[in-house]
């Protein structure tokens, strides 16, 4: 019966989710260098040799941990694009979603670990680029192409106005949270980053005469 045959399929991918979510587990904890497949496969609850029917070793599995966290974050942040909405909040709430996951302890770890291991693994940059910074890069790139079309912006060169919202978003308190210092970020200055993220960006891209429903980027809050 066809329920019968879809079974297996459903306990696999259970099984992948568990071995995914026990490699961010570990590998965030520990870095590359010190996690071990044993430790992953107990996070996960599954054996070893379950680890390695999927995988064929550490390295391939932190790439895969690697590339379904950022898509997961990308697809989140994609959402975010609404372009129903006036295009104040499609950014602050974009700007905030960045923000967040910039400071997170799970970015904050993504980062730690790449660059980390960038040096022995270029390929590890490499995918952290290409997943990361660069499927941002496009998503939002795309994002601000439609706000043109719509008459809401003028960009010539919307890749780089999306690397430029990106690097906005890390404004003041992304350092801070790198380093430690001065913490906890607070939700207010949060708040502030995201609200000043708009204020530039539409200061240097809003088209002249584009009709907003608010006064203001301060009128954002919530």
């Amino acid at each position: 019966m066809p329920p019968a045959r879809r079974k297996p399929g459903l306990k696999a991918q259970r099984k992948l989710e568990a071995v995914l979510g026990g490699a961010r587990e570990v590998f965030m904890a520990l870095g590359y260098e010190r996690a071990s497949v044993e430790r992953i496969a107990r996070a996960a609850g599954v054996s070893k040799a379950t680890i390695y029917a999927y995988f064929r070793d550490k390295r391939q599995l932190f790439s895969a941990m690697l590339r379904a966290e950022i898509l997961r974050h990308a697809d989140e942040t994609e959402a975010m694009l609404d372009l129903d909405r006036p295009i104040e909040e499609i950014l602050h709430d974009t700007a905030l979603r960045i923000l967040r996951f910039m400071i997170s302890e799970m970015g904050l770890a993504f980062y730690r670990v790449c660059v980390a291991e960038a040096v022995r693994f270029p390929e590890t940059g490499r995918e952290f680029y290409t997943f990361g910074p660069l499927m941002l890069r496009q998503r939002l790139s795309a994002g601000f192409r439609e706000m043109v079309r719509r008459g809401e912006m003028v960009v010539p060169d919307p890749e780089m106005a999306a690397d430029q919202f990106n690097e906005l978003c890390k404004t003041t308190v992304f350092d801070r949270a790198l380093f430690g210092v001065g913490l906890p970020v607070t939700e207010a200055e949060i708040e502030g980053v995201a609200r000043g993220v708009v204020a530039l960006f539409l200061a240097q891209y809003g088209a002249p005469g584009r009709k907003s429903l608010r006064q203001g980027p301060a009128d954002l809050s919530r």
